[in-house]
């Protein structure tokens, strides 16, 4: 697995800024001190390594047309994000940036991009940069700095007399940048935390080339198309309201298809041979404290006080799965013991975070956990790689990525134990023939993670899947079964979902498929109607035939031309419309008009239902 340039390049003082730093890009190894310090163009424009080093120097590029126009405002962070970057500016007064304010600073953007100032890697002992940027107003760098230990060596980039505290790498001149765009800007509290000073974010986007950001600025006018929540209206799926922060109002038709991915999904539970609970939502805190769940995840739990007692609202539901399995005694003979819920967890995001079905604090995932032996950890694990990938081909998911996450800083258990589990889900990756990366540091609290992300139909990537390994939370919370030598012994437990949260999957296959669900999975499969009001009885005849056979259908006799009812109907994503006619009356068929352009004309009902059933 190949590092990033970020986490080879430690750019911390002068020797290992010297070390032969290099990235492959396009065939070749290039030297990034080199490129860093201008002696050679940069020849990696396309390199993911690349791109981010001309996103995190456009994030420099503009801080400092922020700070030419408006001198009094503070700069704090600019990271580079997921195809893009942004920044957070503090403004004393009543500025506002937004899109309108936008052109105003890229053209003060490409102004520096002209005067092609070189970026001046200097370096600053921990005090100095403290002193110094304290002295020009700059209160929230030295508040970033003054977390750093003492006698630290720091590294500060010089542009043109702007200088902003950064690690590096940057790209040699201003005058290599130019292919960027401002998208939106947004509030976001100082350091996360709602307590601090809310600032003023700006995103943006950043590419090689012209031709490449304005294929990206195309992919995302046709992401705004399919934007869930927009389709969710024209469809009558669902909606959301102040009143509940991040947590679904379901309509009849949304209902039906989020039922229908649950039915799938339990289908799958039966043939796997899962055991399906339901645990309590509200759970005194004691048994979180225990489970490691409070020390390490509490910012995000909701409490409850009652009869002088503290709950917490299940962030997630293992603990509740352990109290099954330890409710009666367990023998080696009943492993593997897989378990399955269906339960609602609540957890506390931000409010600026949240984002349709994408991110909420109440949600259902397609839950399961599996009690086994050390011995059975490989074909669990294996059975659940191929489970899974065989279920996202069936939701029209083809490229998968797995991801390995390891230790986080923030966890349980030792480090032996980590070297251990970490080792098995290697072994059993390499031993599926699957490609997959590293994603240090990533893993839960309780053990390393598969993560599986999904490439969807518009380039972006979406983690769903996990399957996690556990050896600390059973014993934590004191689960045991009987082994062969008749003696008690600690399972190993496996977490793991499928689709992640059902309404973010939910978010992701409407966005993927641009509103057009599979037929399976549509609320509505067709609605019938006629041409005329002369065709009201016909049109009654086909909607009860079509019902009677287990199709999901509709019928529209409103007084409507049939055009206006054909372009509302295909609005709202219906896959088939209908027609009908005096020649199909009389003929005893139907014309069907697909939502994407497909026609069969003069087909009989027997015909449509095949092929609704074929899918």
């Amino acid at each position: 697995m190949q590092e990033t340039v970020f986490e080879r390049l430690k750019a911390q003082d002068k020797k290992v800024a010297k070390k032969a730093i290099a990235a492959r890009c396009n065939g070749e190894l290039v030297d990034l001190n080199r490129h860093v310090t201008g002696d050679i163009e940069p020849v990696f424009p396309s390199d993911e390594a690349g791109v981010d080093i001309i996103r995190h120097s456009t994030a420099h590029l503009l801080a400092m047309a922020v700070k030419e126009l408006y001198p009094d405002v503070q700069i704090t962070i600019g990271p580079v994000i997921s195809e893009g970057f942004y920044y957070d500016f503090a403004f004393a007064d009543d500025t506002v940036l937004t899109p309108d304010t936008f052109p105003s600073i890229e053209k003060k953007m490409r102004q520096l991009v002209k005067k092609n100032f070189s970026l001046e890697r200097e370096e600053i002992s921990r005090d100095d940069a403290i002193a110094y940027f304290e002295s020009i107003g700059e209160k929230y760098k030295a508040e970033i700095i003054r977390d750093i230990p003492e006698g630290e060596m720091l590294t500060i980039y010089n542009q043109g007399g702007f200088k902003d505290l950064c690690r590096g790498p940057h790209v040699p001149t201003t005058g290599k940048l130019g292919a960027f765009k401002l998208l939106k800007s947004a509030g976001a509290y100082w350091r996360g935390d709602s307590n601090n000073p809310m600032l003023q974010r700006v995103y943006g986007t950043a590419w090689a080339t012209q031709e490449d950001l304005e294929k990206h600025l195309t992919q995302l006018e046709e992401r705004e198309k399919r934007n869930h929540k927009k389709i969710a209206e024209q469809a009558d799926l669902f909606h959301f309201q102040p009143e509940a922060p991040g947590m679904v109002f379901w309509h009849p038709k949304g209902w039906q298809a989020y039922q229908a991915i649950i039915r799938y999904v339990r289908d799958y539970y039966l043939e796997q041979d899962y055991q399906e609970v339901n645990t309590p939502m509200l759970i005194d805190c004691s048994l979180w404290e225990k489970s490691g769940h409070w020390d390490k995840f509490q910012e995000n739990m909701f409490g409850v006080e009652s009869d002088k007692r503290h709950y917490a609202i299940k962030p997630m539901n293992c603990p509740g799965h352990i109290q099954v399995f330890n409710d009666k005694l367990r023998s080696y003979r009943d492993l593997p013991y897989r378990m399955a819920e269906f339960g609602v967890c609540h957890r506390y995001e931000p409010s600026g975070t949240l984002q349709g079905l994408m991110r909420l604090r109440a949600f259902v995932q397609d839950d399961g956990h599996i009690f086994c032996t050390e011995e059975q950890i490989e074909s669990e694990v294996m059975g659940f790689i191929e489970q899974a990938m065989a279920i996202y081909k069936h939701f029209g998911f083809d490229d998968i990525k797995i991801r390995l996450s390891t230790r986080p800083e923030k966890r349980v258990g030792s480090d032996d134990i980590w070297d251990h589990a970490e080792s098995v889900l290697e072994k059993i990756l390499n031993q599926s023939g699957l490609p997959w990366e590293l994603s240090a540091g990533e893993g839960a609290f309780y053990g390393p993670k598969l993560e599986f992300n999904l490439n969807d139909s518009l380039g972006r990537v979406w983690q769903c899947g996990t399957v996690q390994l556990d050896f600390s939370m059973p014993e934590r919370l004191g689960a045991s079964y009987i082994n062969q030598a008749g003696e008690k012994a600690a399972p190993v437990m496996l977490h793991r979902a499928i689709l992640g949260s059902l309404e973010r999957f939910f978010g992701i296959v409407i966005e993927n498929t641009g509103g057009w669900l599979p037929i399976w999975l549509a609320p509505v499969q067709a609605v019938v109607a006629g041409i005329s009001d002369k065709q009201a009885g016909y049109v009654e005849t086909v909607y009860k035939a079509l019902k009677k056979a287990g199709i999901r259908i509709q019928r529209d006799v409103r007084s409507e031309k049939i055009g206006y009812k054909i372009r509302e109907h295909t609005l709202a994503k219906v896959p088939y419309m209908i027609i009908v006619g005096d020649k199909e009356a009389s003929e005893k068929t139907i014309s069907v008009r697909g939502g994407q352009g497909d026609k069969f004309d003069g087909i009989t009902l027997e015909q449509f239902v095949e092929m609704i059933q074929r899918g």
